[in-house]
């Protein structure tokens, strides 16, 4: 076995078909081997579809407090922002309502016939302690072994270009890292030794992803990844990654990443083939 393991996860299955399309293009042709499903995403029900044609693409959850519809109760947006979420967490979204959304969703998503091995968030709003409270009670509650760690590796962001700005921030978070790391142990989940990806997301492409599975260390990484295909469709949603996740396609599918993947000794791996949490 080797000494260094990544999981390169896609974010925002479910968020559109075209992003749907990219996600399976980068399984079957590239480096990629799970994803994260929205349940309140707009092509939610392709996603499904897709995911049943693909077996080796492992579907976890991506849970969602932040943009579209509440799946708890349909009639209700969500917040429009992670700025219009925090000051909420001291008046509506109490620990009871945060875990009766994210619940929800993991319902809506098993009810689909898929059983999924790992959870992470949208926009990463599990740094902020209620809902990384709620997030490890609703993955122990369903059985969901894996949490993602939303600390990025320092040296590996540097080593594939992440902006500086970006970096002073991830390192300004990390001081959440104790509390994770307790919390988590508590729940009895589990999460990988490191994470890369949430610094340089939008910017890279297959020399980064080289450069990355080179300076990777010993251990299970976890890879954040928003691939997929830049259509009319995707350019009227609601993001700011559009062309970007074009260019993360092509790299994941490269033969740059997938050599250097084999001439770094990197094992790609996936949740689901990991041992679950107990």
């Amino acid at each position: 076995m080797s000494l260094r393991r990544l999981i390169v996860n896609a974010d925002d299955f479910g968020f559109t078909r075209d992003v749907n399309r990219g996600i399976v293009e980068a399984c079957e042709r590239g480096i990629l081997r799970a994803t994260t499903l929205m349940a309140n995403g707009d092509a939610f029900d392709d996603a499904v579809e897709q995911a049943a044609r693909t077996p080796s693409l492992d579907v976890g959850c991506h849970l969602t407090l932040v943009g579209g519809r509440s799946v708890a109760d349909p009639g209700k947006s969500l917040p429009g922002s992670v700025g219009e979420l925090l000051p909420g967490l001291l008046g509506r979204w109490s620990l009871a309502a945060l875990e009766e959304e994210l619940s929800a969703q993991v319902e809506k998503i098993r009810a689909a016939g898929l059983r999924p091995s790992h959870v992470d968030t949208h926009k990463h709003t599990h740094l902020a302690p209620p809902v990384l409270d709620a997030v490890l009670a609703v993955a122990k509650r369903y059985g969901i072994a894996w949490v993602r760690r939303p600390f990025d590796l320092p040296l590996t962001a540097a080593a594939a270009g992440a902006p500086w700005k970006r970096r002073v921030v991830s390192r300004l978070l990390g001081g959440l890292n104790g509390r994770f790391e307790r919390k988590l142990a508590a729940a009895g989940r589990r999460s990988t030794d490191h994470f890369a990806g949430f610094q340089i997301t939008g910017l890279f492409r297959a020399a980064e992803i080289a450069a990355l599975l080179r300076a990777l260390p010993e251990g299970l990484t976890e890879l954040m990844t928003h691939p997929g295909f830049c259509t009319a469709e995707l350019n009227a949603a609601p993001t700011r990654l559009r062309q970007s996740r074009q260019i993360e396609l092509e790299a994941l599918t490269s033969p740059v990443a997938l050599r250097a993947a084999e001439e770094a000794g990197v094992e790609i791996t996936s949740y689901a083939a990991l041992e679950p949490a107990r």
